[in-house]
């Protein structure tokens, strides 16, 4: 087999590239040569520290050793049986690891177009994982909403509120460099809770009414239950990080009485099939967020922060994100 050189952790807190081999596709799969893949601060990094309950749905998707990584952008380098030929050399991303080559279905292709860079296209399964959410939250034009933690999925979360038609928006992070990266619009508004009051600033920007819609996004299960302060009577709380284990809330007086719904927007959520009840799919949320990259409505440029080449500086990018992540944004592995 030829050399497929892949990310993996091999336990917690030790991450190798290692060569797996590559696997010729099979009847109805082709093989796909990475370009860019993209690293989920968030979900890799809480695989990777270990950092959860034993026994856990984390304790299972670790399993280690693994193979890390999901947010893969390359060119189909050879196809299997059954494929149309014209699918090689054209660029696709799919939900894969972090390897020198992957197999993937065609049913997990997902075209690129022209106009739509590598890097940028590497940004899509966290960008359709955002806009699941953002759908399941049934967000309203004029409705308001607030995404507390500004990682890469809460900076997408503010942008595809804004694209929905929320007004106003309100991110709120403790790191300034977040802040920044907000974009520059009328109705969004940014908040650090070490300089001023959350709540506060959430019942000002609303008149007084709070937020229709609040998207928590840092992962930490001690934050959750002081974000529906943040919420209106009979609001919506979305659960769009993976949170790290269990959170202690009162039912009774956060959900049942203010009469809260929480929502869970996990990326399996996606319809299998378009349907007359639910027609976004992964590959139709995959084909917008294109549409939205070329319409430059979403800019994945100024969303990167660093640049790695794969083989060589692999590991170095992750014990950088295990020590402080705070700085990190679109963290990309160059292939090629």
């Amino acid at each position: 087999m030829a050399e497929n050189p892949t990310i993996v952790f091999r336990s917690p807190g030790e991450v190798a590239v290692e060569e797996r081999g590559v696997r010729e596709p099979s009847s109805g799969e082709v093989l796909i040569r990475t370009q860019v893949s993209l690293i989920s601060t968030g979900t890799e990094l809480t695989l990777l520290s270990g950092r959860f309950p034993p026994g856990s749905s984390w304790a299972r998707y670790a399993a280690y050793p693994t193979a890390a990584g999901y947010s893969n952008c390359g060119e189909v380098v050879a196809t299997g049986s059954g494929v149309d030929p014209s699918w090689r050399g054209r660029r696709v991303c799919a939900f894969k690891p972090h390897a020198a080559f992957v197999t993937a279905s065609l049913g997990e292709l997902h075209p690129v177009p022209d106009g739509v860079s590598d890097e940028h296209a590497s940004f899509f399964a966290i960008g359709i994982i955002v806009m699941n959410g953002v759908r399941r939250a049934k967000i309203q034009w004029g409705e308001s909403a607030a995404i507390v933690g500004l990682g890469l999925l809460g900076q997408f979360a503010v942008r595809f509120c804004l694209l929905a038609g929320a007004r106003p928006v309100i991110g709120i992070d403790l790191a300034e460099s977040r802040l920044r990266l907000l974009p520059n619009h009328p109705a969004c508004a940014g908040v650090s809770p070490s300089k001023e009051d959350s709540v506060a600033r959430v019942r000002s920007e609303t008149t007084g009414r709070m937020a229709d819609s609040v998207f928590e996004v840092t992962g930490d299960p001690d934050l959750i239950a002081g974000e529906f302060a943040l919420l209106r009577r009979q609001g919506r709380l979305v659960i769009l990080s993976s949170p790290r284990g269990p959170s202690s809330v009162d039912f009774h007086d956060f959900v049942n009485a203010p009469s809260v719904t929480v929502i869970g927007a996990h990326q399996m959520s996606h319809p299998p099939h378009e349907n007359p009840e639910d027609p976004w799919t992964k590959q139709r949320n995959t084909e917008l967020f294109f549409r939205h990259i070329l319409d430059k409505d979403i800019d994945c440029g100024a969303l990167i922060s660093h640049r790695f080449q794969a083989v060589s500086e692999g590991p170095r990018a992750y014990r950088m994100l295990l020590e402080d992540r705070s700085a990190a944004m679109g963290v990309l592995l160059v292939w090629q």
